[in-house]
């Protein structure tokens, strides 16, 4: 499953899974890569631990907003030439709760995680995905989440995550036949935030999977890494469960 000759641009690299991503694309023969991240402190500790040589842009940016992602956009054209894979990493939850009730959950909550989620992939996909056209080939793969059909107490992050599976579907449609457009379902994966998640929370939600116990995030890059490659060259428009046997609600 080589990439190589290829130049990725992957946002939320300073994080768990953008790292993890990072490390397969370099074990596969990565040409080039791009890197953003909100926190310059977490990119700027990403970009020192990569094999000195590789060429690379990394800038910080807030992929939401659109001026920034753009920027961001234009460096990584300007310093490595072309973007031929696109991960887009980011997402989450911008709350100090993990969980809240629908009615409570206030309309910037509601924007924010749909900014957070949706429009960081769709700010990226416009910076990069017109070359991809204008050469005949790319690789977009996004992230969305085992709950995206629906999840108590999480419902701007599942409503956000299933605007992710629908706009990857799209996308592949209209990116067709010369883009392929992916995304993954990752389960409860170890990161900083499922390690501060309440005892009886994660408790809970292992008891879902058929292994009873976390992904790490390398595995889920790896079903990335395999979406980015020649292998996956027929495959678009879908989402792959990396849960451990959790399957969506929908």
């Amino acid at each position: 499953m080589t990439v190589a000759g290829h130049i990725a641009a992957v946002s939320g690299a300073g994080g768990p899974m953008g790292r993890a991503v990072i490390d397969q694309l370099v074990a596969r023969g990565v040409a080039g890569l791009a890197l953003t991240d909100i926190s310059g402190r977490r990119l700027d500790e990403t970009r020192t631990a990569l094999p000195p040589g590789l060429p690379m842009v990394a800038q910080r940016a807030d992929v939401t907003a659109a001026d920034e992602a753009a920027a961001f956009g234009q460096a990584a054209l300007d310093g490595l030439g072309r973007v031929d894979l696109l991960v887009n990493v980011v997402g989450g939850i911008r709350s100090d709760r993990l969980y809240t009730p629908a009615l409570d959950i206030s309309d910037a909550q509601w924007r924010a995680t749909f900014d957070l989620n949706v429009l960081s992939a769709m700010n990226l996909t416009r910076a990069f995905a017109p070359g991809m056209l204008a050469r005949g080939w790319g690789r977009i793969v996004n992230f969305a989440t085992i709950v995206f059909g629906g999840e108590g107490g999480q419902a701007d992050y599942a409503a956000a995550k299933a605007a992710v599976a629908s706009l990857t579907r799209t996308l592949a449609e209209e990116l067709s036949p010369h883009v392929t457009v992916n995304c993954v379902a990752p389960g409860l994966t170890r990161t900083s935030i499922t390690e501060k998640m309440p005892d009886a929370d994660r408790d809970r939600l292992l008891a879902r999977a058929f292994h009873r116990r976390m992904a790490e995030p390398d595995e889920v890059a790896e079903a990335v890494a395999w979406f980015l490659s020649d292998g996956a060259r027929f495959v678009t428009g879908e989402m792959l469960s990396v849960s451990g046997g959790v399957r969506p609600h929908l």
